[in-house]
Parts: C-alpha cells; sequence; structure tokens
C-alpha cells in the first residue's frame, strides 16, 4: 500500500471522528426544543347550552383552534356556568374568566352608549351595515374608547354577527295598534327598554333563561329575545301562540367576543391576531347557520305548534320611530352617546342611500315566484 493511500484512510477516518465529534457537541450545545403545550382559555357564554347562540360560539371556537393548529384552546361554557348571563364582563375584567361571549347591550346599565353597539336608533340601516360600520365607520374605535377609556374596563373586545332585525315577540293576543302596548309588561333589554317605556309598556329585563319561566307565572305577559329558532328552543310556543315579526326595537345587533386584557396581552401576537380576526370568520359561519336555522323553525312553529306568525302592522313601526325621537334629546345630552349617534347617522345616510338605490325590490322578485306567501 503506498504511503498515498495510507493518508487518504487515515484522512477519511480522522474526518469521521471530527464530524460525530462536532454533530454530539452540536446536540449538547443546542437548546431543547419542546413542544409547547396549548394556551387554554375559560370562555363563558350568555347562553343556555342549548340554545342556537351557543352553537354559534362554538363555531368561533372551532376556527380559532384549527387556525391555530392547536396552540389555542377555548372552554367554551354556558350561562351559570360560572357567573350570571350578565355578570360576564365583570368575570372577564377582573379574570375570573378569561374570555366571554356575549352581547352589549346585557351591560348598558353601566353606560347606555353600550346599547349603541347593538340595539340602537335606526336610521335605516340594516344588521350588516351596521357591522360594516364597526369596521370602517369607526364603531370599533368607539367600543374601545368606551370600555377601556370611559368605564376603565380591563378587557379587549371584538363585535361579530350582524343578527337579523328582532321580532316585536311573542303575545297572548294579536298586536294590531300601538295602544295594546300600554301597560303591557314585557320583556325586552337594552335601550330598548326605554323605547317601551316610551310607549307606555312595563318593562322587565331579564336574561333568556328566565323568560319563559317569568310568562308562565304571570310576570310579564309579553316578551322578545332575538329569533325564531332561539325563541322555539326556550318552549315560547308553549306560553303564547301570537309571533309578531317585525321591529325598530333591536333593528341590528351583533355579538360580542371578549377578553380580559392581561391575558390577551400576554399571548404571541399571531395568536392575538387569530382571536381577532377569527370573530370575521365566525361571522359569516354564523350568518350562514342563522338562515338555515331560523327560517326552518319558524316553518316548525306554525306547521307543527299552531303558531299565528304575522308581520308587525306599519302603524306599530311608526309608533316605535316617534318613540326614539321622544328618547333620544335627553340620552344625547351625554357627550360620547351623541359623538356616536351622529357617527352612526352619517354612515347610515351615505351607505344606506346608496343601497336604497341600488338594490332591487327582493319582495317583488319573491311575490312574482310565490304569489300566495305573502
Amino acid at each position: 500500500m503506498t504511503s498515498k493511500a495510507i493518508s487518504r484512510r487515515r484522512f477519511l477516518k480522522n474526518s469521521t471522528i471530527a464530524g460525530a465529534a462536532a454533530a454530539t457537541a452540536g446536540t449538547l450545545a443546542a437548546p431543547a426544543v419542546l413542544a409547547q403545550a396549548p394556551v387554554t382559555l375559560k370562555m363563558q357564554s350568555s347562553w343556555p347550552s342549548s340554545d342556537v347562540f351557543q352553537e354559534m360560539a362554538q363555531q368561533y371556537v372551532d376556527r380559532v383552534q384549527e387556525m391555530s393548529g392547536g396552540r389555542l384552546k377555548i372552554d367554551l361554557l354556558p350561562a351559570g356556568a360560572v357567573v350570571g348571563a350578565f355578570q360576564v364582563q365583570d368575570a372577564c375584567h377582573d379574570g375570573t374568566i378569561d374570555a366571554a361571549h356575549t352581547v352589549p347591550v346585557y351591560w348598558y346599565g353601566k353606560n347606555k352608549a353600550a346599547s349603541l353597539f347593538g340595539t340602537g336608533p335606526v336610521f335605516g340601516g340594516d344588521a350588516n351595515q351596521m357591522i360594516a360600520w364597526l369596521y370602517h365607520g369607526g364603531g370599533q374605535d368607539f367600543y374601545r374608547e368606551l370600555t377601556q377609556d370611559v368605564l376603565g374596563l380591563n378587557i379587549v373586545g371584538f363585535l361579530s354577527f350582524g343578527m337579523p332585525a328582532q321580532p316585536l315577540g311573542w303575545f297572548k293576543q294579536e298586536i294590531t295598534d300601538a295602544s295594546q302596548l300600554q301597560g303591557l309588561k314585557y320583556r325586552t333589554v337594552g335601550l330598548a327598554a326605554d323605547l317601551f317605556q316610551a310607549m307606555g309598556a312595563s318593562v322587565a329585563q331579564l336574561p333568556g333563561g328566565e323568560i319563559v319561566p317569568a310568562m308562565e307565572r304571570g310576570v310579564i305577559d309579553g316578551f322578545e329575545f332575538n329569533n325564531p329558532t332561539s325563541d322555539m328552543r326556550f318552549g315560547s310556543q308553549d306560553v303564547a301562540k301570537n309571533y309578531m315579526l317585525a321591529s325598530y326595537h333591536q333593528a341590528s345587533e351583533s355579538f360580542e367576543y371578549i377578553f380580559n386584557k392581561d391575558k390577551f396581552d400576554s399571548l404571541a401576537p399571531d395568536l392575538q391576531a387569530i382571536l381577532k380576526y377569527g370573530v370575521e370568520a365566525a361571522h359569516l359561519a354564523n350568518y350562514a347557520l342563522a338562515m338555515q336555522q331560523y327560517s326552518a323553525d319558524l316553518q316548525k312553529l306554525q306547521t307543527e305548534s299552531g303558531v299565528n306568525v304575522k308581520r308587525t302592522p306599519d302603524s306599530v313601526l311608526q309608533a316605535q320611530l316617534e318613540a326614539w325621537d321622544k328618547i333620544l334629546p335627553p340620552l344625547m345630552e351625554d357627550p360620547f352617546f351623541a359623538k356616536v349617534v351622529e357617527s352612526q347617522k352619517a354612515w347610515c345616510e351615505r351607505v344606506v342611500y346608496y343601497s336604497l338605490l341600488n338594490a332591487p325590490d327582493y319582495k317583488l322578485a319573491y311575490q312574482h315566484y310565490f304569489p300566495d306567501k305573502i
């Protein structure tokens, strides 16, 4: 064997040993990469476990968990699991829970402007147009100012799902005239309570799960909650047979997703973004589910439960608009309330103008194909 071959063999042997040593040293020097445990958020809703709103909250949870690749998990609990339906905001503020799925109107007792993010005055805008105001008309900034600056709450919140206009509600007799609301013991929430009081009703503000028992005991004579599906699951059809659709008391509303600010700020930026933009994804999912479920359950109420479903007369709707005109001036004395209302009004003047000019008459088309339905 030549000295040249021996030299080459020694070089290869030494290189192999050196490479192995380097690999071993690299393994020892590199920090251990451990799989991170998922961040789990405890979220409570304001809804009973049987309500369709809990299903809508679950749609959000599912999307967040999948988009995060399992790095975020949300333990979704129904109303009452930790605190009452109306107490979830306080529980988020103090860290009793990490997050909540609710509606701003449930805490309007702290500041009546809260209701403007769901059950405010009607300037012609529908629910989706008012969601657009949140994103492009300054609504989200107003919401942050109210919760964090005006009220000093330790929360971060996002709004989503433009709910269809809520029915006038359930009554023992069909409502044909606004005078029938005089003295009526009626359940609603938020600024709608002020509205119906201005129309002569005696208002009780109750969480959804307490409505039907209150009707059974005679505590209330009529009520609204939100939609045919929730109403049917509450058993509304068992305590009243007249269901009046269409109303200006809650012509649009949105869900509220709130998080304890300390908890939210502790998350990685991409997880914060998933929580924030997951709300937008849930908006479409919630709306699609609503259209499917609300329409199917309205048919069931009519065909299976013998409910008399009627559209609220225009005279009652006009009386509601006149009642809004009565209750707004004193509320507008609050500077924050006033600037939010003026923002919404300016938004609707421009956006609804475009929409009304542009949109064809859908009722005309519907009646063309289904002439006997309406």
